[in-house]
C-alpha cells in the first residue's frame, strides 16, 4: 500500500509517522459527505471530490484527479443512483457507475492505493426471501443494478485487492435525508403516512458505516465483496417506518404512534423501473472481520432517532426536501 511519511520531533527525539490521505468520491452525497467529515473528525487528511470537483463521465479528468491527489486511500461513494435517472440515461449510468470505478481501480492498482468501492444490494437476486450472503446469486432487474454489477466485475478484475462494499437503505445524515428522516418529518407535521409493505432489505446507519469503512480502509486488508449493513431479519419499508415511529414516541418527538397505510410495490406510480423485492444482506462476514457483533437495525434506528430528538434544528434541516423526490431515489449514495 502507498504510504506517506513525516518526522515528528518530541523533545530531543523524533519518530517517523505514517501519513494517510483519503480521496472520497461522492463527497457531497449521503454517505460521502458524512464519511469525509467523520475521517476529518478523527484527524485524517481528506480530499473531497464532489460533483463540482470532477465530472466522472470524463475519464481523462478522473485520471488526472487520481494521479494529482496524493492519496493513499480512495473510497468511491459516488453513483448515478436514481433508478429512473439511470433508466432515462443508461449511457451516463454506465460511464459513472461502471467505467469510472474501473478507472479508479486501475490507477489505485498502479499507484499502490487502497481502494474501496461502494456497491448496492440492488445487484442481488431479489426473487427469494431471506438474508443474502456475499456468495449469493446476482440478478439485477433495473439499469441501475446492472450498471453497479458491471462495476463490481470491472473493479475486481482490474484490482483483485480492491474491496467492493455493498450497502443498503443508508440513513442518519440529515443533510441528505433518507426514508427514516422523511418518515419523521411527515409524522411530526401530522401528514398522512404510507409505506410499501412487500419489499424487504436492511437499513444501514451512516455512523456505523463510517466506523466500518475507516476500519476496512486503514486496519484491514479485506478484499472481494463485503456486505455493510446492520444485523437482523429482513424488514419492509412499512415495518421500517413503524420501527422509526415507535422510537420517535419513545424519545418524545411524537405524542403517540400514528397509523401507516400499507402500499404495494407494483402500485407505485413513480417507479418506472423495476425494484427487486428481497435484497436483505447478511453481515456475518463483516462481524467476523470486526471481531464483534454488528449492531441490530432496531438499536441503530433508536440511536439515530435519539440524536434527532436532542437536536432542535432537525425538522427545519430537512423541511425543504421533497418526499416524492426521495421515494424515487431510495438508494442514493452520491
Amino acid at each position: 500500500m502507498k504510504k506517506g511519511f513525516h518526522w515528528i520531533l518530541e523533545g530531543e527525539t523524533s519518530k517517523l509517522c505514517v501519513m494517510y490521505r483519503t480521496l472520497v468520491f461522492g463527497a457531497d452525497g449521503r454517505v460521502g459527505s458524512r464519511l469525509a467529515a467523520y475521517l476529518e473528525e478523527h484527524g485524517l487528511e481528506v480530499v473531497k471530490c464532489g460533483r463540482g470537483f470532477c465530472d466522472l463521465k470524463d475519464l481523462s479528468a478522473l485520471k488526472r484527479v487520481l494521479l494529482s491527489s496524493g492519496a493513499t486511500h480512495v473510497v468511491n461513494c459516488a453513483a448515478v443512483s436514481g433508478l429512473e435517472a439511470c433508466l432515462d440515461d443508461p449511457e451516463t449510468a454506465h460511464r459513472v457507475n461502471a467505467m469510472a470505478p474501473e478507472m479508479m481501480a486501475r490507477i489505485c492498482r498502479l499507484e499502490g492505493m487502497r481502494f474501496i468501492h461502494l456497491s448496492t444490494d440492488y445487484v442481488l437476486d431479489g426473487r427469494r426471501e431471506g438474508l443474502k450472503t456475499e456468495e449469493g446469486k446476482c440478478r439485477p432487474v433495473n439499469v441501475y443494478g446492472e450498471s453497479k454489477l458491471e462495476a463490481e466485475f470491472r473493479v475486481r478484475e482490474e484490482m483483485p485487492d480492491a474491496l467492493v462494499a455493498r450497502v443498503s437503505w443508508v440513513f442518519g445524515n440529515p443533510g441528505r435525508p433518507s426514508f427514516l428522516e422523511m418518515v419523521l418529518r411527515r409524522a411530526m407535521k401530522r401528514e398522512p403516512l404510507a409505506a410499501v409493505a412487500d419489499k424487504w432489505s436492511m437499513p444501514t446507519w451512516v455512523e456505523d458505516l463510517c466506523v466500518w469503512l475507516r476500519f476496512l480502509a486503514y486496519e484491514s486488508g479485506a478484499s472481494g465483496v463485503l456486505h455493510l449493513c446492520q444485523s437482523g431479519e429482513p424488514v419492509s419499508w412499512h415495518s421500517y417506518a413503524i420501527t422509526v415511529l415507535k422510537c420517535a414516541v419513545k424519545h418524545g418527538l411524537l405524542p403517540s404512534l400514528p397509523p401507516v397505510a400499507e402500499q404495494k410495490l407494483d402500485e407505485q406510480a413513480g417507479f418506472r423501473d423495476a425494484r427487486p423485492r428481497h435484497t436483505a444482506m447478511s453481515c456475518e462476514r463483516l462481524s467476523s472481520l470486526m471481531k464483534k457483533p454488528v449492531r441490530a437495525y432496531e438499536e441503530a434506528i433508536d440511536m439515530a432517532v435519539a440524536r434527532y430528538a436532542a437536536d432542535p434544528t432537525f425538522l427545519s434541516s430537512i423541511s425543504s426536501v421533497s418526499y416524492t423526490h426521495l421515494r424515487a431515489h431510495e438508494t442514493v449514495l452520491d
